[in-house]
């Protein structure tokens, strides 16, 4: 799996060359609730398993938790199960608050 740093993520979200990725919000309801990236597709992590065929295994697909470690664990689930384009956000929503949107709320 790949990592990527929050301010890479916002540049390939910004970037209109580039197709936009599943943005994979692996947080409970309630985390997702208190901030997300827009455009975020929410499945808490314990959910993966038995949603796994909602999700496209072609598509470039982001792994985001609060600070990257569920993510991780979603991340190399996907890959033991055929997905080759994940790639998971290094220290998840939190680093996104405080290195991309300082107005977002933290937790």
């Amino acid at each position: 799996m790949q990592q990527i740093t929050a301010p890479e993520l916002a540049g390939w979200l910004a970037d209109p060359a580039r197709e936009r990725p599943l943005l994979l919000d692996v947080r409970e309801n309630w985390e997702f609730e208190t901030c997300h990236i827009a455009g975020s597709t929410q499945i808490p992590m314990h959910l993966i398993p038995i949603r796994v065929n909602e999700l496209d295994d072609e598509s470039e697909i982001v792994c985001i938790c609060h600070h990257g470690a569920r993510s991780m664990q979603v991340a190399a689930f996907l890959e033991r199960n055929g997905f080759s384009k994940i790639t998971n956000l290094t220290g998840g929503i939190h680093a996104w608050a405080v290195q991309v949107d300082p107005s977002m709320p933290k937790y």
